[in-house]
């Protein structure tokens, strides 16, 4: 995975190989499989490729199909669905080895003004109080060291809302930020934090268990992912990542996220289900 903010930003930049068909890099990982928000992310940059420059992506909806092979670069191929005056819609499929591995639809606007509102964000210890991940299973931790060093992210202890945690039967909260500084160039700013986006939310839906993605017996993979973008943010300021999940059954969990920048405003709605078996 990215070692640097400066290799995330190379991962992120997509090669076009003709008209709306792309090809993204891999980077150099000692992982199984390609990592969820990198695909996730590539996809919404090649999607971004095609749309006019006064639009911004609004939403984005998508399935992980197969898992993605590490040592090939992933096509990227943009249908354009729809081009209104306000609105427009792409479609991405990822391919390797003549399957596709993912798909993506992403709507875009153009920004405009209207009625605003927003939930409060929850109270919790700032990130300056939030130490780096804690000690984990020792291979877990080489791995985190290894892989994830484009990411600063810090576990929230608990939250200071006891009555609000009360109300979920599992949580988990994340101050997140890219660890170094990131182009202003708001398409990488966004594609950074959807990269992110993959990597903590199907915690939460582990947290009543006392498990882990990494405990023996686990099986866990993302199997579908969606984003709705409200407002600007930057990637590489701190966001925090408060993340539910209110059900888990049939071998699967549900967590749904939302997303403050430090100062309170909510920026983003995050929601993911994913494989959580249990094996014997």
């Amino acid at each position: 995975m990215p070692s640097s903010v400066e290799e995330l930003v190379e991962l992120l930049d997509l090669e076009a190989i003709e008209d709306n068909l792309f090809r993204g890099r891999q980077p150099d990982t000692q992982m199984q499989r390609v990592f969820g928000g990198q695909v996730l992310a590539q996809s919404l940059v090649a999607a971004v490729r095609t749309v006019p420059g006064t639009f911004a992506c609004h939403s984005l909806h998508s399935y992980f199909l197969r898992p993605g092979d590490t040592k090939v670069p992933i096509i990227y191929d943009v249908e354009e669905i729809r081009d209104g005056r306000s609105f427009c819609t792409r479609r991405v499929a990822a391919r390797q080895h003549g399957r596709p591995i993912f798909f993506l639809t992403a709507n875009f606007q153009v920004p405009e003004k209207g009625l605003e509102h927003q939930d409060k964000m929850p109270r919790v210890p700032s990130p300056e109080e939030c130490g780096p991940v804690p000690d984990l299973e020792s291979k877990y931790d080489d791995a985190w060291l290894r892989e994830w060093a484009a990411l600063d992210v810090r576990p929230v202890p608990s939250s200071r809302d006891a009555e609000e945690d009360a109300d979920h039967a599992a949580r988990s909260q994340w101050w997140i930020r890219a660890s170094g500084e990131l182009p202003d160039d708001p398409v990488v700013q966004l594609a950074a934090f959807t990269y992110a986006s993959d990597m903590t939310l199907l915690s939460a839906t582990l947290t009543p268990h006392d498990r882990n993605v990494e405990t023996e017996g686990m099986q866990v993979a993302s199997l579908d992912h969606s984003i709705w973008f409200h407002r600007p943010f930057r990637a590489d300021q701190w966001w925090l990542y408060d993340q539910a999940s209110p059900s888990a059954s049939g071998g699967r969990g549900l967590a749904i996220a939302r997303v403050f920048s430090q100062d309170g405003l909510l920026v983003a709605s995050v929601a993911q289900e994913g494989l959580i078996r249990l094996r014997s």
